[in-house]
């Protein structure tokens, strides 16, 4: 293998991560030339060709900048601490069009740019039904009730006050990669995957508030969670998955709840998808059926090919990513590439990942990254050295239960092209010669 083979390619980012909207513009203009694109992309184009500066008479090592010369910012400058404003076009994206109504919508984590497993809380997706509020701790109220021997009210200062427990988990909206089911529609991976997140949150078992009270967990085979929001949302949980590892949760990362992500209090249903995670949660209602909401009867429901809504199919199956090379990026050498991603499972851990350049021809198994947790991302590696050949990448997990991702064919021989939930086909991300990425889909 030849030296210009194992020297590492450079990645140019889709042009969202750091473009304003003029630029934008510009940059697709001129992307059928390698000079257009350099010069529409300006600066970010030279940093991308900086990683290979040559020392000898480079300003940057010759010169001495302020940042080794002068005097810094003092500890308090910022008593919270904030992302490098260089990083600041890394951002949640609202999807243009998805929604009309902003209350009401869905922001999507930029996981081409996140490293490990853990999403940063300023960067954890946002789906509102009826927007966010930052609601006074000291005035919030959950109570516990319906099939119990004693009906209770707790506060924010009695549920910290419990035994504790901290766990990372992932939470996908159920209409998470929803608008690939007909065909191609989005870009970028932060569109097609970015309503998927994982954090550690801490919090009480949500066993331990039943037992407080007192639950019948024989006859009440069912809770129901509502949230204090104008939305009411309100699901219901099985009662075996309620005494298992749900839990209601103040603390996401180490701090507090952000009020977008539910502050002061959440539940947190692991492996199940994500609107079942009820934020702002003010009510657990113990009762002996489903309760039949509307957000269940009606909505995150699976459309089947002959017009049957099935409900309540609510885990979210296997599922994987390749976050790097993906859409919008463009590759600019020959050579060597780390191919990252992401793969999770509501049934538990990730027990393998493979990853094919030649659109499932072929697979390898990828390097799953620890820590490798139940109902959790699992980042993986792979070495991969491009030739400059067209290419087409997938990623394929697999889950300690058998579970194996399906292609796009296989699920919709099942499930038809009209669902809107739980998608959780192979991706596939095509390399042209020019190095461009771009979204596909292979049958």
């Amino acid at each position: 293998m030849s030296s210009s083979q194992t020297q590492p390619g450079r990645i140019q980012q889709a042009p969202e991560d750091f473009l304003d909207a003029t630029r934008m513009r510009a940059a697709r203009r001129a992307r059928r030339s390698f000079m257009g694109k350099a010069l529409a992309f300006g600066a970010g184009a030279t940093a991308a060709g900086s990683g290979r500066a040559q020392a000898k008479g480079d300003p940057n090592i010759l010169n001495l900048p302020a940042h080794t010369t002068g005097l810094g910012q003092p500890v308090t400058a910022r008593v919270y601490g904030l992302p490098s404003k260089w990083e600041r076009n890394l951002q949640r994206r609202e999807s243009p069009g998805l929604t009309r109504v902003g209350a009401s919508s869905v922001s999507f984590a930029p996981l081409q740019g996140l490293f490990g497993i853990i999403t940063p809380n300023g960067l954890h997706f946002e789906r509102h039904h009826q927007g966010w509020w930052d609601i006074d701790p000291s005035k919030h109220r959950l109570m516990v009730h319906g099939l119990v021997r004693e009906s209770r009210v707790f506060t924010m200062d009695d549920l910290q006050r419990m035994p504790a427990v901290s766990r990372i988990h992932f939470i996908e909206c159920g209409a998470n990669t929803g608008m690939e089911w007909g065909n191609v529609a989005v870009p970028t991976v932060q569109y097609s995957h970015g309503m998927l997140s994982c954090c550690e949150y801490t919090g009480v078992l949500l066993s331990t508030l039943l037992d407080v009270v007192g639950a019948d967990t024989k006859t009440g085979r069912y809770v129901l969670a509502e949230g204090a929001d104008g939305s009411s949302m309100t699901r219901t949980i099985d009662m075996d998955r309620a005494l298992d590892d749900v839990m209601v949760a103040w603390a996401m990362n180490g701090e507090m709840l952000r009020p977008e992500n539910g502050y002061p209090l959440r539940l947190v249903v692991p492996g199940v998808q994500g609107v079942s995670w009820v934020k702002y949660l003010r009510r657990i209602e113990v009762g002996d059926k489903p309760f039949d909401t509307k957000d269940e009867v009606v909505h995150y429901i699976d459309l089947m090919p002959d017009g049957i809504h099935r409900q309540f199919t609510s885990i979210q199956e296997v599922k994987s990513v390749i976050t790097s090379p993906s859409g919008g990026q463009t590759l600019l050498d020959r050579g060597y590439y780390n191919v990252t991603g992401l793969a999770w499972s509501g049934r538990g851990r990730i027990k393998r990942v493979d990853v094919s350049v030649d659109g499932g021809r072929n697979w390898r198994t990828a390097r799953l990254e620890s820590p490798t947790l139940p109902k959790a991302l699992t980042r993986f590696n792979i070495d991969w050295v491009w030739d400059g050949g067209p290419a087409i990448l997938q990623s394929r997990a697999i889950d300690e239960t058998g579970h194996v991702q399906p292609k796009i064919s296989q699920l919709r021989a099942v499930r038809g092209t009209r669902s809107i939930y739980h998608n959780n086909a192979i991706q596939s991300w095509r390399v042209a010669p020019s190095g461009e990425v771009s979204n596909v889909q292979v049958y």
